[in-house]
């Protein structure tokens, strides 16, 4: 009796040391997205590409070291390293032929690049879609269809590109030869997200993902978007519809957690 009472007070002990770990790494992507606008204003524009990057590598590590916790080694490592080829190869395939997302590339800025992809790129599929999986988690429940888990979660995840794609091009980050649509991005590039996203969400098949601070992230990015676009980056346009779409999904998250 004696050794489960010591085992258990381990398991609690390691538990508590994963939560802060999780708690500062959140803090830390959080603190790193506020500054971009400081950063800017203190050394230019050219501050930019490292603010970002730093930001992606934040948020990544936290995404990554929340789902370690409620996931084996093993199976993270494979989810994330299926996720950062599968997302390359999309962005590859997609910049070189113009399909799913439309006729684009990616200029110098964003470095190092493989086959003329910023790594950057899918680094940032790795560090939204374990969220979106997580959203997606509360709000279908206990439907067990992988064709419908992938939907959902590609409707969630394309949420974020409302927010996403616009900033990027005004940053130069990338170039549509046709910029007309949605604030200068054409329509059939959420297409492409939301075609993309669920047949990654398919081959990985992540199922269930249970980890409330993956919620957080996705409601914490939706908040910084929306007040970062309209109040530092210009862009009042897509800040309100992304406000309002990702706002929908963050709103009905909550109410799914409360209810439930």
């Amino acid at each position: 009796m004696n050794m489960v009472k010591v085992l258990d007070r381990g398991a609690s002990l390691g538990l508590l040391r994963t939560n802060r770990q999780i708690s500062a790494l959140i803090a830390v992507w959080v603190l790193s997205m506020v500054s971009l606008p400081i950063q800017r204003w203190l050394f230019g524009d050219s501050i930019l590409v490292f603010a970002v990057s730093v930001s992606v590598v934040c948020q990544l590590v936290a995404v990554l070291v929340v789902v370690r916790s409620v996931w084996r080694l093993r199976r993270t490592l494979v989810m994330a390293s299926g996720v950062a080829v599968l997302g390359w190869l999309v962005e590859f395939v997609g910049s070189s032929t113009g399909f799913p997302f439309g006729s684009y590339h990616y200029t110098e800025l964003l470095q190092p690049q493989i086959a003329k992809v910023p790594v950057l790129i899918p680094l940032a599929w790795l560090m939204m879609l374990p969220c979106a999986w997580a959203v997606t988690t509360v709000l279908i429940g206990k439907q067990r269809s992988p064709v419908l888990f992938a939907f959902v979660t590609a409707l969630v995840f394309t949420a974020w590109d409302l927010f996403l794609d616009p900033q990027m091009v005004v940053w130069g980050f990338w170039v549509w030869e046709n910029p007309v649509g949605y604030f200068g991005i054409p329509w059939v590039n959420f297409l492409g997200w939301i075609l993309s996203s669920f047949v990654i969400t398919l081959l990985i098949r992540p199922g269930h993902l249970t980890a409330r601070p993956l919620l957080l992230i996705y409601g914490i990015t939706w908040a910084l978007e929306s007040i970062g676009l309209a109040v530092f980056w210009g862009l009042p346009g897509p800040a309100g519809v992304g406000f309002v779409v990702m706002g929908s999904i963050v709103a009905l998250t909550v109410y799914k957690l409360r209810v439930a």
